[in-house]
C-alpha cells in the first residue's frame, strides 16, 4: 500500500537499515537462534551504522532526530527480515526512552554515548514470576540506605536480559503508598548481588536472549534513581503507549512480509493443473487479508503520527497493539494453511513465523489487558 507518513530522508534511512539487515543479520540469524543469543558485536555494528537511539543528541553520538518514524523503520525492517531475535526495538523504544525523558545530566554523561554506540545494551525489567500484566503486584523492593538503595527481588521474561548492561528496574520503594510507592532504578552490569539466571527456553524467537534477573541485596547508588522516587509507576504508564505502538509496528510489518511470501507461493504452487491462486476460495482469503492489512496499517500509521505529535493516548496505543498483533496471528495462521504441508516444515519462513508470532499478543500487555484499557475509557 502507498504510505504518506515517510519522507525522502526516511526512505534513505530505510535503505540503510535494509542493507544492514541483509549483510549483518540475515546470513547469521539461524546460528544465533541455535546459540540462543545475538552477539554483542552486532550491537556495536548497529551503533556504527547509526541504528541505535537516533533520537539522542549528537554530542553523545546520536542523530538528534526526535522523530519516532526512524525507530518505526528499524522495527519494520527487522520484521521484514524476519529477525525476531534482534533486541534493538526493546533498546530503542522500550528501555532507553525512560532515560531520554528522565535522566539527569550526570546520568546522560555516563550512559548515553554507550547506548548509542551499542557498547551498552539496555533492558526494561518489570515482569515478575507472580506479576506480569498486573504491575501493582510487583514484589521487588528497594529500601533507601544512606546514599544507596538496597534492591531485592526477581524479574523474569526480560528481553536483552543476558546482554543487558543497564536494566531499568521497577521496584517498590514505599509499601504503604499504593501506586505512588514504586520507583525506577538503573541497575548496571557488575553490581554485586545482581545475577542473571538462565537464558529462558522459549518456543519461538530463539535468538532473542530472554532472562531471569535476580537482585540479592544489590547496592544501587541513589545517583541511579531514574526520575523522582515514588513516580515509577506513573512513568511506566506514560511510557507504555510507545512500547505498545512499537510492538504494533513490528506486528503489522511481520504480517505484511508473510502475506507477500504467500502471494508468491500461491502464484507458483499448482493443483489440478492450475495455480492455486486461481481458486476462488484462495482469492477470497487473500483479498480478506489484504484488506485487513491495509486498514490496520492505516491506523498504525495514524498512531505513529500521533506519537510524533505528542498526543498518542493510552487507549489508541492499546487498540493498535491489540488489533495488529491479533491480526498477525490470524494472517500467519491462514498463510500456513495456504502453504499446505510445506507450511508445517520448519525450513519455510511461514512455519517459523507461526511460532515466533505467538508471543506478540502476550508481552507488552496481553490482548485481554488491552481490551480492559479500552473498555475503561468508555466509562460504562
Amino acid at each position: 500500500m502507498r504510505r504518506d507518513i515517510y519522507t525522502a530522508d526516511h526512505d534513505a534511512f530505510r535503505d540503510t537499515v535494509r542493507t544492514f539487515a541483509e549483510r549483518e543479520i540475515i546470513p547469521h540469524h539461524e546460528k544465533w537462534e541455535s546459540d540462543g543469543i545475538v552477539p554483542r558485536e552486532l550491537w556495536t555494528a548497529a551503533g556504527r551504522q547509526g541504528l541505535l537511539c537516533v533520537d539522542l543528541p549528537e554530542k553523545f553520538g546520536g542523530a538528534g532526530l526526535d522523530d519516532f518514524r526512524y525507530h518505526a523503520i528499524i522495527a519494520e525492517e527487522l520484521a521484514y527480515a524476519r529477525a525476531s531475535g534482534v533486541g534493538f526495538v526493546v533498546h530503542n523504544d522500550m528501555a532507553v526512552p525512560y532515560l531520554t525523558r528522565l535522566a539527569t545530566d550526570e546520568q546522560k554523561e555516563r550512559w548515553f554515548a554507550g547506548l548509542v554506540s551499542g557498547e551498552r545494551i539496555a533492558a526494561i525489567a518489570m515482569s515478575e514470576p507472580a506479576a506480569g500484566s498486573d504491575l501493582q503486584g510487583i514484589a521487588t523492593t528497594a529500601k533507601r540506605d544512606g546514599d544507596d538503595y538496597i534492591l531485592n527481588g526477581q524479574k523474569t521474561f526480560i528481553t536483552n536480559g543476558i546482554n543487558a548492561d543497564i536494566a531499568i528496574v521497577l521496584a517498590r520503594t514505599d509499601p504503604d503508598a499504593a501506586h505512588l510507592g514504586f520507583s525506577l532504578l538503573a541497575v548496571e552490569r557488575g553490581m554485586p548481588g545482581f545475577e542473571r539466571g538462565r537464558n529462558l527456553d522459549k518456543i519461538g524467537m530463539k535468538a532473542q536472549d530472554t532472562a531471569e534477573l535476580f537482585f540479592n541485596d544489590v547496592r544501587v547508588p541513589a545517583a541511579n534513581l531514574i526520575g523522582e522516587e515514588g513516580r515509577g509507576f506513573i512513568y511506566l504508564m506514560e511510557g507504555l503507549p510507545r512500547e505498545r505502538l512499537a510492538i504494533a509496528v513490528a506486528g503489522i510489518a511481520a504480517s505484511q512480509k508473510i502475506f507477500d511470501l504467500t502471494v508468491d507461493y500461491v502464484r507458483q504452487r499448482s493443483a489440478f493443473g492450475r495455480s492455486i491462486g486461481k481458486f476462488q476460495n484462495v482469492r477470497m482469503d487473500m483479498a480478506e487479508m489484504k484488506t485487513e492489512l491495509t486498514v490496520t496499517q492505516t491506523f498504525v500509521d495514524k498512531c505513529i503520527v500521533s506519537l510524533n505529535a505528542g498526543d498518542l493516548d493510552v487507549t489508541e496505543a492499546a487498540m493498535s497493539k491489540w488489533w495488529a498483533t491479533e491480526l498477525q496471528k490470524r494472517v500467519v495462521d491462514r498463510c500456513v494453511q495456504l502453504h499446505g504441508g510445506y507450511g508445517y516444515m520448519a525450513e519455510y519462513p511461514v512455519a517459523k513465523a507461526y511460532i515466533d508470532t505467538r508471543a506478540q499478543t502476550i508481552y507488552g500487555g496481553t490482548t485481554e489487558i488491552m481490551k480492559e484499557i479500552i473498555g475503561r475509557s468508555l466509562d460504562l
